[in-house]
């Protein structure tokens, strides 16, 4: 009896854990505007749309939109369209847009006003009468600033009143009208990629995760140089996050073309970070973008196209047979398919992912998307909004500032003998609390371009100057311009021992995109002293990543425009890295670095293992240790 209800427990376990759609490893949707959905009531048009798709991509769900800048999809349009996909056997959701005039600045609803009120109610029980689930779409924000919000908002900051406003709104507007429509809906609330900020305009990220019946994540990164400035890294970041904000309940990712003026790759890219952090399903935007960007070598093929990189342009636009019939791909379908089908061939392979844990507080700033330029050199971070207490090592941005008990928590942590570690952000946040631990301050600036053994950069980097009591805490790397022959030099990493553990301070430029400058002896110093909590870490220039996974697997990315040679350092546990995608078997190369030095040595005062490994631009690899 007992074996029975174990066998039980692991076939249901099973069951909910699979993908018994188009790929092993996830699930593959497509979101469909409210004015390509007003579109299907002409059938013909449905049709010949769809086979533009589904020649060039499989897809496992679809997910039509009822609402979007005042267009109400009628209900005899959205059966219709229920209809023709369930008869193909794709799965149907809703999804509804909280937006008046999304072209004029994203004009959002005012949440204050009844008569926007009963609009946005309306809404959420037309949708809930059609679907069982639906998705909010970006816009369940405000930013009205209207003479009826202004009142309303009183003497509250508009953070807080946004907060409390949207987080009733959720509750009284949609959820529970929703549900007393339809008991069986599932509502889930799809969060945008500028998480940092999300506050400021009433996404709650305490409670909205906790009311709604589940979240998605935004990981379109798009164009870093675009206005958003969002570093490639937050593709896999955003899902870590907020998969840990409740576990069990970050259902997918989102990407949209955006970035694919850069190459196809970057478009790929995004669709495979989002499954490295084991997203299990991603959301395609939209219905209109898949077939209606059409391929161009000229814009889409990259100049490092042919040297065997993770994403072939080549490949992907050979005639593929997915439906019955060969065709010849045109559109973007055909890369998100292409890019599904290489990764699907692993992603199911991959544990659960793990990292170096930060702690941002809720409704926290500082130090803004910092993590996903610490991804971008080689940092695997995982962001948790309760602060760790079962880590080696605990990395602290300016966003900690905000918790009145974070100098009890980082005692906490150093007096049983483990480590904090703080941006030079932090300290200058709050220098008289971090007094009580050790004495120091970073109220000044310095141009720095040598840092001695650890190397030199070709231009000068701004940084804050963190100032210290000589032996009190101790310079283990500093800089200056010049630092050897010169006269003056300032801390890179900082140690100040406290108790029984140590707080490092590691110092950040004040142009973040200038981590990338540093040279590769400055990150390595960065990536030992993080990575106490894990086996393995990479010796390697910025903007190579490393994605680790508690089966013993690992993926190293990068995301450079040349073929990059780097080292993996790893205990000495670890004898041999096999790559599961070709079965080649890596073995450990000699390691000469001298003990102590801050290169390749996993820790000073570790053995460690050194293995090299090649990568082509914009290309990952990926790894089983042995």
């Amino acid at each position: 009896m007992k074996r029975f209800i174990c066998l039980l427990s692991f076939l249901l376990l099973v069951s909910v854990n699979a993908f018994p759609g188009n790929y092993k490893g996830f699930k593959v949707s497509v979101y469909t505007r409210a004015y390509e959905v007003e579109k299907m009531k002409d059938l013909h048009w449905l049709d010949s749309t769809w086979n533009i798709i589904a020649s060039q991509i499989k897809v496992d769900k679809i997910y039509l939109e009822t609402h979007r800048d005042l267009l109400i999809v009628p209900s005899e349009t959205l059966e219709q369209a229920k209809k023709f996909f369930r008869d193909k056997g794709i799965e149907v959701g809703g999804g509804i847009t909280y937006t008046i005039n999304e072209a004029n600045s994203f004009e959002t609803f005012c949440y204050s006003n009844p008569e926007h009120r009963k609009i946005v109610q309306e809404i959420a029980e037309h949708t809930a009468k059609h679907f069982d689930d639906f998705i909010l779409d970006d816009f369940f924000f405000t930013s009205c600033k209207s003479d009826i919000e202004i009142k309303a908002k009183g003497a509250k900051s508009w953070t807080q009143y946004r907060i409390d406003l949207m987080t009733e709104a959720g509750q009284n507007l949609v959820i529970k009208p929703s549900k007393k429509i339809n008991p069986k809906v599932k509502i889930i609330i799809k969060y945008p990629n500028w998480y940092d900020h999300f506050q400021g305009l009433g996404f709650d990220l305490k409670n909205g995760p906790q009311i709604f019946d589940g979240v998605w994540s935004g990981t379109e990164t798009r164009d870093p140089s675009g206005n958003q400035h969002l570093q490639n890294y937050l593709s896999y970041n955003i899902i870590r996050y907020f998969e840990n904000l409740r576990p069990g309940h970050n259902f997918g990712g989102w990407v949209d073309s955006g970035g694919s003026n850069m190459g196809l790759d970057r478009y790929a890219e995004q669709l495979w970070l989002t499954f490295f952090a084991k997203a299990p399903e991603m959301a395609l935007f939209a219905y209109n973008q898949l077939i209606g960007v059409r391929l161009s070598p000229a814009q889409h093929r990259t100049a490092w196209q042919g040297q065997g990189t993770s994403f072939d342009y080549d490949e992907m636009v050979k005639p593929v047979n997915l439906n019955g019939t060969l065709t010849t791909p045109t559109t973007l379908a055909r890369a998100a398919g292409y890019t599904f089908e290489q990764i699907d061939k692993f992603i199911h392979l991959l544990g659960k992912p793990i990292g170096i844990k930060n702690y941002k507080p809720y409704h926290s700033l500082g130090d803004d998307f910092l993590q996903n330029y610490l991804g971008m050199i080689g940092l695997p971070i995982d962001e948790y909004s309760e602060f760790p207490t079962d880590q080696k090592v605990v990395l602290l941005t300016e966003q900690a500032a905000i918790d009145p008990d974070i100098i009890n928590k980082i005692k906490g942590q150093l007096t049983k003998g483990y480590d904090i570690v703080i941006t030079s952000g932090l300290l200058s946040a709050i220098p008289e609390k971090i007094a009580d631990i050790a004495e120091l301050r970073a109220n000044k600036f310095a141009l720095v371009n040598d840092f001695g053994y650890a190397g030199k950069t070709d231009k000068d980097i701004l940084i804050r100057q963190v100032l210290y009591q000589t032996n009190d805490s101790w310079e283990t790397i500093s800089a200056g311009r010049p630092l050897s022959g010169g006269v003056s030099g300032y801390p890179v990493v900082l140690r100040a021992p406290y108790s029984k553990g140590n707080l490092y301070v590691i110092t950040i430029p004040e142009d973040f995109g200038d981590l990338y400058e540093y040279p590769t002896g400055i990150l390595n110093a960065f990536r030992q002293i993080l990575s106490k909590d894990l086996e393995l870490r990479i010796d390697a220039p910025a903007k190579v990543g490393l994605f680790v996974y508690d089966n013993g697997m690992f993926i190293v990315e990068s995301f450079l425009d040349k073929p990059v040679t780097i080292n993996v350092n790893t205990t000495d546990k670890i004898a041999r890295i096999t790559d599961i995608l070709t079965g080649a078997v890596t073995d450990k190369q000699p390691d000469t670095t001298p003990a102590g030095a801050f290169g390749r040595r996993f820790r000073p005062d570790d053995k460690n293992n050194v293995f090299r490994v090649t990568l082509m631009p914009h290309s990952y690899k990926v790894f089983r240790t042995n």
